[in-house]
């Protein structure tokens, strides 16, 4: 498994497409069948979790995961089944909600900055940084003057980690209009989930339009080789879940990771 084989789900100046025009259900290269992903997925965890551990002792490398989507698109939930069985000492999450007041205080990226990856961590962004072209934008909490200059700003610090042994890779989870809908509303039929819906969902299904015009701007301007944007259609969980896993694992296995050599001859050592 080679991370090139994915080539087709990246997001280039050439591949890409206004978000209307992209499917959101499974491409032809995913099982149609959601017992036959799941059976693949399993052996995707435990292949996950050797290699998770390889990297924590290689520490030639950190990994940052940006996680991004509309509401419903299962940011949370691909975490959760994408990294299951993998030793929390080396994977982390960072999930980036309305700013406090101390961090409005700083540059906006400041509080993104202090949680990325060290070597050998893998850190994962549910939501990140790109809200500050995003919700910021379609809100219209700051002028475009403003949020306009983050663009090459992200481009810039992301090229700082790169230069600093971070692997970026960057998954736009992609539902379609109908998906949110059916799942909103699963939220507000279902006790055990109504926790989950939030009245702001709401508002920004109302902007619908607004948010995919926004995250193709952001693909156009951010989408590059050292940290490059991967469309994931993300209508059918399963799929979605499938296809992080084998981007991550394909990425991971390309390191060729290795256990670090010792200093010393274990055979000569006798434990007594």
């Amino acid at each position: 498994m080679s991370l090139c084989e994915y080539n087709h789900y990246l997001i280039t100046k050439d591949r890409n497409l206004p978000l209307t025009d992209v499917a959101s259900d499974p491409w032809d290269d995913l099982p149609k069948n959601k017992k036959i992903a799941s059976k693949e997925l399993h052996e995707l965890n435990l292949r996950l979790a050797d290699l998770q551990q390889r990297f924590f002792v290689d520490r030639r490398k950190k990994l940052l995961l940006v996680l991004q989507g509309m509401d419903t698109s299962g940011k949370n939930s691909t975490i959760r089944h994408v990294f299951r069985g993998v030793n929390p000492q080396g994977v982390h999450v960072a999930s980036f909600e309305k700013p406090s007041t101390r961090e409005l205080a700083h540059d906006y990226l400041w509080r993104v900055h202090k949680r990325a990856p060290a070597m050998g961590e893998i850190m994962i962004f549910d939501r990140s940084h790109y809200e500050d072209v995003l919700a910021v934008r379609v809100n219209k909490l700051k002028p475009e003057s403003v949020w306009r200059k983050r663009f090459r700003h992200i481009n810039d610090f992301e090229q700082m980690l790169v230069d600093e042994e971070t692997v970026i890779l960057k998954f736009f989870l992609h539902i379609d209009r109908e998906t949110q809908r059916t799942r909103l509303q699963e939220r507000l039929d279902t006790p055990m989930k109504n926790w989950k819906f939030d009245l702001s969902d709401l508002d920004a299904r109302a902007k619908w339009d607004e948010y995919q015009k926004a995250y193709e701007d952001v693909f156009r301007l951010t989408s590059h080789t050292h940290a490059p944007w991967y469309l994931i259609p993300a209508n059918k969980k399963w799929a979605r879940n499938l296809l992080v896993a084998r981007i991550l694992v394909a990425c991971l296995e390309d390191m060729h990771l290795s256990y670090p050599e010792v200093d010393f001859d274990p055979s000569s050592i006798e434990i007594k």
